[in-house]
């Protein structure tokens, strides 16, 4: 009994430590914090997530299964306040098992329309790559314009809206590549990674994160959250900053190593998302390590080395290398 009621207490002290605090600490900061108590030893890749969501973007995680891709989106949910909804993306999907379909009513003789699981603030497109292409493009309405069109209608989704997609690497058995299309519909690409070895052992020998997870509370309001993105757009960025994210651009343009360059909407994401972390670092403004902070996670993805012996996580690098500050 003794031994029953000291893990009680550390369990009731642990579920102390996700209660939102108005004392010194910012909502950004609790959500960070709480978010870091449950995916262990990963806090840059959660700051980019948040960032990716202030600045109104959609966030793809490719990784191995296991190392808490999903779990990362049910902490952002769950701590922002947001309605979650999970997809479980399928080979025998079909685009009306996410977008929804109209049912045929006997008693009213009319068909009506029963929303799929988009319509919601957060979606978690789990293993987006395991469907077909035909499905996976009835997200590109909804990711650009935030809306879908479902049986001749169009129809609002909710604000704020935030697509959270996983995918298992390509050379994994059962996937489909996403098309560029889709792929430059996400702001912002990111890696977990496996763990070191203090983190590794916190897992192991801590308590479960699905009982952690269940024990979070919302460190802000979905209100609160519209506001920080509004605030997004009034931090300041500088003719000079400018010159540095077009210089980066036009650099993957000309350059051979690379098929295709990035388009106006890949400079738009750079200049969004440094945006947003700066207002993550208490900025006003936009500085040139902000930019360099989510060059990777904004560019990787977009640009295909045109030399198999290049990889892909080593385009960040290149073009951090390539391109001096002005």
């Amino acid at each position: 009994m003794k031994s029953y009621l000291i893990e009680y207490n550390a369990c009731m002290l642990l579920k102390a430590e996700f209660q939102p605090r108005s004392v010194g600490v910012s909502p950004v900061d609790r959500v960070i914090a709480a978010a870091s108590q449950i995916i262990l030893g990963k806090e840059p890749q959660v700051r980019l997530a948040l960032a990716c969501l202030l600045a109104r973007g959609h966030l793809l995680i490719e990784d191995l299964p296991g190392v808490g891709k999903t779990t990362l989106a049910h902490v952002l949910a769950k701590s922002l306040g947001l309605h979650f909804q999970r997809i479980q993306f399928t080979s025998d999907m079909l685009p009306a098992d996410i977008l929804g379909v109209a049912i045929y009513e006997r008693d009213s003789g009319d068909f009506k329309f029963h929303p799929g699981p988009i319509f919601a603030q957060v979606i978690l497109a789990d293993e987006v790559n395991r469907s077909t292409p035909k499905t996976q493009s009835a997200l590109l309405e909804a990711m650009e314009e935030h809306q879908v069109t479902a049986e001749g209608e169009t129809r609002k989704l909710p604000e704020p809206f935030f697509v959270i997609a996983t995918q298992n690497p390509s050379e994994q058995v059962g996937t489909f590549p996403l098309p560029e299309s889709q792929l430059d519909r996400f702001m912002m690409r990111i890696e977990l990674g496996y763990p070191d070895r203090d983190a590794e052992r916190a897992l192991l020998t801590g308590i479960d994160r699905r009982d952690l997870l269940a024990t979070l509370e919302p460190c802000m309001t979905p209100a609160e959250l519209m506001e920080l993105q509004a605030g997004v757009q009034r931090v300041h960025v500088a003719p000079a900053l400018l010159d540095y994210v077009q210089a980066i651009v036009e650099h993957t343009r000309r350059s051979p190593d690379y098929v295709a360059g990035l388009s106006p909407r890949a400079a738009l994401a750079l200049v969004h998302s440094a945006r947003a972390w700066a207002l993550l670092e208490g900025r006003d403004k936009v500085i040139p390590e902000d930019v360099q902070a989510i060059l990777p996670g904004v560019a990787v993805h977009r640009l295909r080395p045109a030399h198999e012996a290049v990889r892909r996580v080593d385009v960040g690098a290149q073009l951090l290398a390539a391109v001096p500050v002005p």
